[in-house]
């Protein structure tokens, strides 16, 4: 019988991350981690994490079918899936605790900056195939140590100047692919904890409310707001990490 209070919790922090996830796009793992990693330990987190994003994706993709950019989103996804084997090797040599710290930090200033800067300042020519391969490996690479992919590819999309439909279409199938390339390897090497799915059911009202809800409000913002709430979340997921 699970407990009430890390119950509610673990609700708490499914919901809120999918209430994000869903008008933003990504950083499921950012909001939630803030409260999982109180009541679960890292090996359960991260997977649970993982699930969630990937149900919140899938229904993000189906609402939002038509908006989706499969082959504008392939070279990010073979650029991260490349970047997920080396990111399990870190886990393993390198202090991923300085790592998420310096990253946090980064997003923290990046996304401040950006929200005050003028919006017509991007990167507009910057749409090569192989810039987005090399953002994506960057993304994969990261996701494998943070739990959050996402992050990088959306920071692309603000300096492009994407618009707000054509970015969820491109970093969403690049989320979902990461975290169920992240699962399966994880399953291959038998190493996902059995109470993560009992975890995940009991979650699971949580994350539908919270998921429909954050579709509904994406669909109700404007490219400005679409634009400050995204810089707001990378802020919110760097001082995460950071902190």
């Amino acid at each position: 019988m699970i407990e009430i209070v890390p119950f509610m919790i673990l609700s708490a922090g499914v919901f809120a991350g999918a209430l994000v996830s869903g008008a933003a796009g990504f950083a499921f793992s950012a909001v939630a981690g803030v409260m999982l990693l109180h009541v679960l330990p890292p090996l359960e987190a991260v997977p649970l994490m993982m699930i969630c994003s990937v149900a919140v994706q899938s229904a993000s993709l189906v609402a939002l079918r038509r908006s989706m950019r499969w082959r504008g989103s392939l070279a990010f996804i073979l650029g991260g899936v490349l970047g997920i084997p080396p990111a399990l090797w870190l886990l393993q040599h390198v202090d991923t605790w300085t790592f998420r710290v310096g990253f946090g930090v980064f997003l923290a200033l990046y996304s401040a900056y950006m929200i005050f800067k003028p919006v017509a300042a991007r990167l507009r020519q910057a749409e090569q195939r192989l810039y987005d391969a090399v953002v994506g490996f960057a993304g994969g690479l990261i996701g494998g140590l943070t739990a959050m992919p996402g992050a990088l590819p959306t920071l692309w999309c603000d300096l492009r100047g994407v618009p707000k439909d054509q970015q969820r279409g491109l970093v969403q199938p690049f989320i979902a692919a990461m975290q169920l390339v992240a699962l399966a390897m994880m399953f291959a090497r038998n190493s996902l904890p059995p109470k993560v799915l009992i975890d995940a059911a009991f979650g699971l009202p949580a994350l539908a409310a919270g998921t429909a809800i954050g579709i509904a409000l994406f669909g109700r913002m404007n490219e400005a707001l679409f634009r400050r709430t995204v810089l707001a979340v990378l802020f919110v997921a760097g001082v995460g990490l950071a902190v």
